[in-house]
């Protein structure tokens, strides 16, 4: 392979021809040949759009020269309209500060600009100007994982949230037994069951969104330690003003860059409403399972769309396989929040040292959930058919309804009914004509079970 020759302050080495980034970003890739996983690309979007919103500020402030400003922001405009994680290639297993990353931008944008203007634009001295990777990186956590919950996870919940709401609506009128225990229980009308779902998507929602207010928080300004040294006490409005307007958002500094800096509590606080949601989709397709299973020995109350082949040697068997993966997603979401709370805890005094990796967990945690969000709603919820003939079979035969009698002839008779009406198939309305004084027009009052999904 072509290679030229590049130097930084600990001497020359030689990187790919093609290759826009310099020393420093060589030397994290020999160094960290760990995992073969690059930071996601929303984290080095943010980074690009954050170097650009820099340069701004301290062309504003007067510090950086105007050309080599507009050089660096029209450098990150040409990064972002190409495809540029090629030029990021630094693993996620790096220096806990995510210093090589800071500096993979650094360089690839210093590279891009001089070619551009000519003449040497430093990575150091003005890509960097005025901050450091220690503010830099808890910057573009906050930034990449707010913009990805505002613009992908939540579209997709809410969108989740409606697609069960509407399809519950449509069969408001389908009354099913309710289970509890897995076991037989109070009958529950469909919009019921599935209102539930949607409800807690809604909290889920408004989870995240708590959330939000600390995560445009930012740590930049903080630079090294979080007293702001070499950076301009104004940079960090004008920089958030900047990023706002690139990004239609609205950031703001840090109330404390030493914490910003010190800790990542938000980010740990983020993971967590992460995890409820997928608490929150577990359930939901977990439900979807049990009531697709079948289609003859299972519980039969649905069918979700056949989508693909679901065995390699029983042929015309079909699984659901949306709910399978959005499980296993949440499996995964879990996993990254462990990630997170380990990484989290591991601030000494000034500075948190595992920040990349805290980083990818937050953003794949986000990415698959609005995936698997989308995939639930699309592909499962919308599509799904609802078998009332069976619904109504489980319904008539099951022996729980008794519970609407307890008041009018006690528990234990009750209970008598039930075990009767199951042993000898009957229904609960049968045995109870022959066991208790109450006629049969009362009896189906009392047993009539849409009145019994209002809880009288």
């Amino acid at each position: 392979m072509k290679a030229r020759t590049v130097r930084d302050s600990m001497g020359e080495l030689e990187v790919p021809e093609h290759a826009l980034w310099g020393a420093q970003t060589q030397r994290a890739v020999d160094n960290f040949a760990i995992s073969g996983q690059r930071l996601p690309r929303q984290f080095i979007e943010a980074l690009i759009h954050m170097k650009a919103s820099a340069a701004e500020a301290n062309a504003e402030l007067k510090l950086l020269p105007e050309n080599i400003a507009n050089a660096i922001e029209t450098a990150a405009k040409q990064l972002l309209d190409s495809d540029f994680p090629e030029q990021f290639p630094v693993d996620i297993y790096q220096t806990g500060s995510g210093t090589s990353t800071n500096m993979n931008a650094n360089e690839v944008l210093a590279e891009l600009a001089s070619r551009t203007l000519k003449q040497t634009v430093h990575p150091n001295d003005h890509v960097n100007m005025g901050q450091s990777s220690n503010d830099t990186i808890p910057t573009a956590i906050h930034v990449s994982a707010a913009l990805a919950v505002e613009d992908r996870l939540l579209p997709a919940l809410r969108s989740l949230q409606e697609t069960i709401a509407e399809r519950g609506a449509a069969a408001g009128n389908i009354i099913k037994t309710g289970r509890t225990h897995l076991m037989d229980a109070m009958p529950i009308r469909i919009d019921q069951e599935m209102g539930a779902w949607a409800f807690q998507i809604g909290q889920d929602i408004e989870r995240l969104q708590s959330t939000l207010p600390r995560l445009r928080q930012l740590a930049q300004g903080g630079t090294a330690i979080g007293s702001g040294i070499n950076c301009h006490p104004e940079f960090p409005k004008r920089f958030c003003r900047s990023l706002n307007a690139r990004l239609g958002t609205t950031f703001q500094p840090s109330a404390d860059f030493f914490a910003s800096l010190a800790g990542q509590e938000t980010s740990v606080e983020l993971s967590g409403q992460l995890q409820v949601t997928a608490t929150t989709l577990t359930k939901i397709a977990n439900d979807l399972r049990l009531m697709n299973s079948g289609p003859l020995a299972g519980l039969q109350e649905i069918a979700l769309p056949a989508l693909q082949p679901g065995s390699s040697i029983m042929p015309g068997k079909i699984n659901p396989v949306i709910p399978e993966a959005v499980t296993m997603v949440a499996a995964r979401v879990a996993g990254n929040h462990t990630t997170i709370a380990l990484a989290a805890q591991s601030g000494n005094f000034q500075l948190n040292v595992m920040l990349p990796v805290i980083a990818n967990g937050l953003l794949e945690s986000t990415r698959l959930l609005a995936n698997a969000a989308t995939a639930l709603a699309d592909k499962a919820i919308k599509g799904l058919t609802i078998n009332e003939a069976v619904l109504k079979k489980t319904l008539a035969s099951n022996p729980i309804l008794v519970t609407a009698l307890n008041a009018k002839i006690g528990y234990e008779l009750g209970a008598e009914i039930a075990k009767t009406a199951y042993a000898e198939g009957r229904s609960v309305l049968d045995v109870a004509k022959e066991k208790t004084d109450l006629d049969e027009e009362e009896l189906q009052r009392l047993l009539d079970p849409r009145g019994l999904t209002g809880g009288r």
